[in-house]
């Protein structure tokens, strides 16, 4: 965690990402709308921007990350009202059958595969028997015109812009077909699916098998 590769970039991270991952968002909480009082947990929970939109709901939050200079940045927009720590997802910080709703957007194409593993092995741990996990990553499919073919080499050139180790694990996520596959491997149980961006992103609510 001595390392933030996130440092230079959190301070302004939401003005240029966040113009498209609201309405990524927004879809997801049309998805699974969650009554008041609810426990909802963001993995790599970054500025805080998701867990914001779901505060208006009236939900308990709660996030962890790996940055803590996203981790300040998601502090001073929630304030009191979550609970952030910084943490490895492959160790979430929290009992057995906690939460409601796990989040986790944009994180898993990040990791190597066995880590990927361990993250929702983790996830399903902390679920609630009835709970779901909103999974929001990369989609492996084609692209479609027009919109995908526009943001395929965006998304291409942002992930090589991250450096070589992103890079490989972002490759390595496309090639095993992203979350499908990670949904079948961990027997998770797809209730909705939504592809969106021309064919480049995806939304799955999965609950446990």
């Amino acid at each position: 965690m001595d390392d933030d590769p996130y440092q230079r970039v959190a301070g302004f991270y939401d003005r240029l990402f966040e113009p498209l991952n609201r309405g990524l968002r927004q879809l997801g909480i049309r998805m699974h709308p969650l009554e008041q009082g609810r426990k909802v947990l963001d993995v790599g929970c970054g500025t805080g921007a998701h867990l914001d939109l779901y505060r208006k709901s009236g939900c308990e939050l709660y996030g962890i990350d790996t940055s803590p200079s996203m981790l300040n940045v998601a502090r001073t927009r929630l304030g009191e009202e979550a609970e952030l720590r910084l943490s490895d997802a492959t160790k979430i910080p929290y009992e057995n059958d906690t939460f409601d709703l796990i989040l986790c957007m944009l994180v898993l194409h990040e990791m190597d595969q066995p880590t990927r593993m361990s993250v929702i092995t983790e996830m399903k741990r902390v679920l609630k028997t009835d709970g779901r996990i909103l999974l929001i990553d990369f989609h492996a499919g084609p692209a479609r015109p027009l919109k995908g073919w526009v943001t395929k080499p965006i998304i291409f050139i942002s992930e090589v812009a991250a450096g070589r180790r992103h890079f490989r694990n972002y490759r390595n996520f496309v090639s095993i077909r992203g979350l499908p596959t990670l949904i079948e491997e961990n027997r998770l149980m797809e209730e909705q699916r939504k592809v969106v961006a021309g064919g480049t992103l995806a939304l799955h609510l999965v609950r446990a098998a």
